[in-house]
């Protein structure tokens, strides 16, 4: 039996016996060259970034092209740093599921440090503000959800927290934005040292959401005088800060108990899932499929690691946004949400079960194919319909990836507008088509309002997905039941028009009543939901 914490130098036989690849280095010694040097800063600890930054860090650290390990900043969860980080010495197991049912194992150890960091932690405040003030320090990336970065309400308002950020300057921020900034203007107070701060978290222009909520907190706090004018000058200098868009994509479900098993049968000690009070679900060890993709806008103003010799794609930022287009809005997120939103109502706990029902399969075919890939810009660097062939043939049917609807559907309102709005405006903005023409995404909209009921196709209750617009949108649908006759549009009316949620008011233009009439076939009864998706492949799709 081997562990995390165990000398991996000293029994590389016996990790070898439990079929796990090893670092070609010392952790120990490029911990210390860590501490005095910092070269990158990870913020969100989570299972994306131990799979897939840490393992981009682990290659670069075995051909010696990286010379300090990534030093994780944890904002939101500090069980995960103490129950996970610091009780495994800040190694992983990452576990590559691949499509032929085998596992591929390798010890992760570029982790150099990780911190808590919240405002609470006074020790770990102090040691990453001490970290950003470092010039050696070359980028910061960022994998902490869309709702990370938020700081309005639904109807655009400052949020209280974000008020109160404002309010009380750099030394007591409470938002994840207001911590980041009082760390950059730590770093220009001291010597003004450039960086990149990288978002590569999962919507489109994130570096651009990035930059803007960072400028909404300083610029309120030079509005107030609460920090020196010079910081906006700085933050604003192209040679000093960047905001660097990116395209990531790596399926990285939460740590599924069959992986757990497999482990424990190949004589691996840290096999076990721990929940956290915050319910985050994380283990010493992280699941995640073969296929991945990560693309950069290179525009580094203190230099970088060379990522490229790690798999990243390093480019211009058109080409990133174009990238990320066919991504997020077109060519796989859209087809995930639409499978989250109906697993669920269908009864499904695997997303490989859904692709197996042959309506859902070409639900998702009519999506990508029919409605989405005709006004996706092609990136060049990735072919749009290979991607879509990859993942209806390869990556989403694989059944050793445990991912869940359950999953997917967390915080669906914050990714609607990005996932199916993008493609409603393409249309919209171009006079050879007519958004009325859509029948697919109409589907899966009226879909998601069908999923806000918490009732399933058979007409039992079931929990919703984590969703911070669940309170205010819930009691719309609440009272609905099952094979009644409703006043539809009296109760969709106020979700249909939201354009923050859907990036245009539906009904302004034209799909409002389309939504309506999906969503009153889905209501008339058991089974409904099911048989409306049947009915309007029979009828519109080509798939």
């Amino acid at each position: 039996m081997v562990k995390l914490t165990d000398d991996y130098l000293q029994k590389a036989a016996e990790f070898a016996d439990s079929g796990i690849r090893l670092p070609k280095y010392d952790q120990s010694a490029v911990v210390e060259k860590t501490k005095e040097n910092p070269v990158w800063v990870h913020f969100g600890g989570g299972n994306l970034f131990r799979c897939f930054h840490a393992d981009i860090a682990q290659q670069l650290l075995n051909q010696g092209k990286l010379a300090s390990e990534v030093i994780v900043a944890e904002t939101y969860d500090d069980q995960v740093i103490d129950d996970i980080y610091h009780a495994y010495n800040n190694r992983i197991l990452s576990v590559t599921m691949k499509s032929d049912g085998s596992f591929a194992k390798e010890l992760i150890a570029s982790v150099g440090a990780s911190i808590y960091f919240n405002r609470s932690n006074k020790q770990g405040w102090q040691n990453l503000t001490n970290i950003f003030e470092n010039p050696s320090l070359q980028l910061a990336t960022f994998s902490i959800t869309e709702k990370g970065y938020s700081l309005t309400d639904i109807n655009g308002n400052l949020t209280a927290a974000a008020q109160s950020d404002i309010k009380n300057g750099p030394d007591n921020p409470a938002t994840n934005m207001g911590a980041v900034a009082h760390l950059l203007y730590a770093r220009y107070l001291r010597n003004q040292a450039p960086i990149a701060m990288v978002s590569t978290d999962n919507f489109s222009q994130n570096g651009a959401k990035l930059e803007a909520a960072i400028m909404t907190i300083a610029n309120g706090w030079t509005a107030k005088r609460l920090v020196e004018p010079g910081f906006i000058d700085y933050l604003k200098d192209r040679q000093k800060v960047t905001f660097p868009w990116s395209m990531i994509d790596r399926i990285t479900p939460n740590p599924a108990e069959s992986v757990a098993q497999k482990l424990q049968e190949d004589g691996f000690e840290d096999y076990q899932i721990v929940h956290t009070d915050k319910h985050t679900n994380i283990a010493p060890f992280g699941n995640t499929e073969e296929t991945h993709y990560l693309v950069i806008e290179d525009d580094f103003p203190n230099g970088r690691p060379p990522l490229e010799d790690a798999g990243v794609l390093l480019t211009d930022r058109q080409t990133v946004n174009d990238a990320d287009q066919m991504k997020v809005t077109a060519c796989l997120n859209p087809l995930h949400t639409a499978l989250a939103i109906f697993g669920n109502l269908l009864g499904y706990q695997s997303i490989s079960a859904e692709v197996e029902n042959s309506d859902l399969l070409a639900l998702i075919k009519n999506l990508g194919y029919q409605e989405d890939l005709p006004v996706v810009k092609d990136p060049k660097i990735i072919n749009p319909k290979d991607f879509i062939d990859q993942l209806v043939n390869k990556r989403l049917p694989n059944k050793n990836i445990p991912d869940t609807p359950q999953r997917i559907a967390s915080d669906t309102s914050q990714k609607i507008s990005i996932r199916y709005g993008v493609t409603i405006q393409s249309y919209l903005d171009d006079p050879q088509r007519n958004v009325e023409d859509l029948e697919f995404i109409p589907l899966i909209l009226a879909g998601w309002c069908r999923y806000l009921m918490g009732i399933d196709d058979q007409g039992q209750a079931f929990t919703l997905s984590p969703d911070p617009m669940l309170d205010q949108l819930q009691p719309a649908v609440a009272d609905i039941k099952l094979g009644s006759t409703v006043d539809v549009h009296q109760h969709l009316q106020t979700i249909l028009s939201n354009a923050k949620i859907f990036g245009n008011d539906l009904y302004a233009i034209g799909l409002g009543k389309k939504v309506e009439q999906f969503f009153a076939q889905m209501i008339t009864g058991k089974n409904a939901v099911a048989q409306t998706i049947k009915k309007t492949i029979s009828q519109k799709g080509n798939y």
